[in-house]
């Protein structure tokens, strides 16, 4: 795959330093039809001295809410970035992979176990999270407005982002979330 084709899949990659080139970083379009559409994801990209009879060491720094990728560190579970590996294959290749995983979970090998359930039990809230986490992470578009009105409300900013963050990005759901706590608090 060239570069042309590779900029149409929505796939990028540079080096992030000339005089190391064990570096780089990637991006990846969120695919279509998934709660990552309109998504561009950043991945960090590390060459060890084996490579490329080794895997490239690849996380997420655009947090995503995803069953493989972890939502606090941005590691990845895919098997060909472990022991399916081959020198045949391309750091290209390997982002696309990753964008075919963001369009295709794997629930049932997760890198984060409470994602991968909420996949599993409860698909609808999981797409509304995913989308709200693209939205506000993997976009210019932030909800900033939806914290704004929280805090206003007397909530802390970061309580405010996590409960909209629990709660697929609905204000009013964070809301009475967060208004739940604080009559479980005890006022």
């Amino acid at each position: 795959m060239d570069k042309a084709e590779a900029a149409e899949a929505g796939i990028t990659l540079q080096v992030l330093d000339e005089a190391d080139f064990t570096r780089l970083t990637g991006s990846v379009a969120g695919p279509s039809g998934t709660p990552y559409s309109g998504g561009v994801f950043s991945v960090d990209i590390q060459l060890g001295p084996e490579y490329p009879f080794a895997p490239p060491k690849m996380r997420f720094t655009t947090k995503v809410w995803h069953p493989n990728v972890s939502s606090q560190t941005g590691a990845i579970c895919l098997d060909i970035l472990k022991d399916q590996w081959s020198p045949a294959l391309t750091l290209r290749t390997a982002l696309l992979s990753l964008q075919a995983l963001l369009a295709s979970p794997e629930p049932d090998d997760p890198q984060d176990a409470e994602v991968a359930r909420m996949y599993l039990t409860d698909r609808a809230r999981f797409d509304a999270t995913a989308a709200h986490w693209t939205r506000s992470h993997a976009t210019g578009l932030k909800s900033d407005h939806k914290v704004a009105t929280l805090v206003a409300m007397g909530f802390a900013a970061d309580r405010a982002r996590a409960a909209l963050d629990e709660c697929g990005g609905d204000e009013a759901a964070a809301a009475e979330s967060l208004l739940g706590g604080e009559i479980g608090k005890g006022g």
